[in-house]
């Protein structure tokens, strides 16, 4: 690194932290629906749970933890790469869960769905580090990329069988608490791989957005978004289970005009 002063603002560490949780238990919630959703309404509780955990979770996570890194000379962001790794994210971990949901109870598509989804998620976060625009050639400590790939694979893996094994309450709050730690130790993993070498031959653009602007942009995005999830989630669930006991109580009616 060519700072001086090598560090991270830990508060921003923090707040990485706490979206990749938030949006793990928004994530497993929306889950929840898929297992149980008809199957012409599956796709909505898919595209849903790839925002909250590929959007939220994961790529705002990424971008936070990006900016709370002091790299000791300006840097901006290019907002069309910035745009493409969103879409990465949202992609493959949508592509997991479709996959998945085919079929749950299968081992090999467990593993299929966590690669594609490890290494996507791997993609995202390169991607993301490649839209920084700064007075510096970048290149990577390949045994660090290969170490964080395999974190990120093992994550999206056990991300996956948590989300479609996992009913209570408290499990998923503990669950999600592991999934932020596992997708958090992908990032930094990946952060510490990068190597930044002066080039006083680049010169800053004159277009770009500034980190701090691009962190309040985020948080705020995904804040809004997963507490969206979250309520409409949550009210879909406590709907279906009130329309489960009312047919119970019909079917008791039933049974009791019978006899």
């Amino acid at each position: 690194m060519i700072h001086a002063e090598p560090g991270y603002n830990y508060f921003l560490v923090a707040l990485s932290y706490f979206i990749a949780a938030f949006g793990s238990y928004t994530g497993l919630q929306l889950v929840r629906g898929i297992r149980n959703a008809q199957e012409g309404q599956r796709g909505k509780w898919i595209i849903s749970a790839s925002f909250a955990l590929g959007g939220g979770a994961v790529w705002a996570m990424h971008f936070i933890g990006m900016i709370a890194y002091d790299m000791g000379m300006p840097v901006v962001y290019d907002p069309l790469l910035t745009a493409a790794s969103l879409a990465i994210a949202v992609f493959v971990v949508g592509l997991g869960l479709y996959l998945l949901s085919i079929r749950p109870n299968s081992l090999a598509m467990l593993l299929i769905a966590g690669v594609i989804a490890g290494a996507g998620v791997s993609s995202m976060h390169y991607s993301g580090m490649a839209a920084m625009i700064t007075a510096a050639d970048m290149s990577y400590n390949n045994t660090l990329v290969i170490v964080s790939v395999i974190i990120g694979i093992a994550a999206a893996t056990a991300a996956f069988w948590l989300a479609f094994n996992l009913e209570g309450t408290l499990q998923m709050i503990g669950a999600s608490f592991v999934m932020a730690f596992a997708v958090c130790g992908m990032h930094y993993v990946g952060m510490e791989a990068m190597i930044m070498t002066p080039n006083h031959n680049l010169l800053m653009p004159e277009s770009g957005v500034e980190p701090l602007t691009m962190g309040l942009f985020i948080f705020c995005f995904a804040m809004i978004m997963l507490v969206l999830c979250l309520i409409v989630t949550l009210s879909q669930l406590n709907k279906r289970m009130y329309e489960a006991l009312e047919a119970e109580d019909d079917e008791d009616d039933e049974d009791a005009v019978r006899a």
